[in-house]
């Protein structure tokens, strides 16, 4: 949060030098603004979830539409970074759920992998239902993590050294870990046969209707 403050005095600043580049300050401003909104976003929503406070408005959804639906629209900013979203999906999933904090974990999720894999590559998203749960991959081409760091990329703040140079508050899969679980489910993570990560995401059927 420093940096963010830091850039925006930093541009205010340049606003009152520079007369000439308000225009520029302005833009620069905003997008920092934005960004500023995004992350005291995402710390209530994480203050929430650690205290058991959130609250969860239940609605019974098929889980397989949810999914499928973030990576269609995850697609549009895949291509604007040169990427592609590749969907598998089978099967049915009705549950009763805290449907927008679901959402926000699966599109984090996918959004995180987008954001890591190499241009001109595909994040596959592949979702399977079985009798036990439902289960939900993300694979992307990126640098991938250390296995012995494959944790930390859960933690709050926690950034590994593979990922120092992509923007990010490293929050995104704190909250996606805390809303599964909260549904009873886990999310792990793994290096991705042929290089990148593989993230894991699962629901037990007893979530389901």
């Amino acid at each position: 949060m420093r940096s963010l403050l830091a850039r925006l005095q930093a541009a205010i600043g340049l606003a009152r030098q520079r007369p000439d580049k308000v225009e520029t300050s302005l833009e620069r401003i905003e997008r920092e603004a934005i960004r500023l909104d995004s992350l005291v976003g995402e710390l209530l929503t994480l203050a929430r979830l650690e205290a058991g406070s959130a609250e969860v408005k239940c609605e019974r959804v098929e889980l397989v539409e949810l999914v499928a639906a973030i990576a269609d629209d995850a697609q549009f900013e895949a291509r604007l970074l040169g990427c592609d979203v590749q969907l598998q999906a089978s099967g049915e999933f009705v549950a009763e759920v805290g449907a927008a904090l679901l959402h926000r974990a699966f599109e984090n999720v996918i959004r995180n992998a987008i954001k890591f894999t190499a241009p001109d590559t595909t994040v596959e998203v592949m979702v399977k239902v079985d009798q036990q749960q439902l289960k939900v991959m993300v694979a992307d081409c990126g640098p991938g993590v250390a296995e012995a760091e494959l944790a930390l990329i859960f933690e709050l703040f926690r950034r590994v050294d593979e990922n120092q140079g992509v923007a990010g508050f490293g929050l995104g899969l704190v909250i996606a870990r805390r809303a599964i679980e909260s549904h009873g489910g886990e999310i792990t993570a793994q290096p991705r046969t042929g290089g990148g990560l593989c993230l894991s995401l699962r629901l037990p059927r007893q979530t389901a209707l």
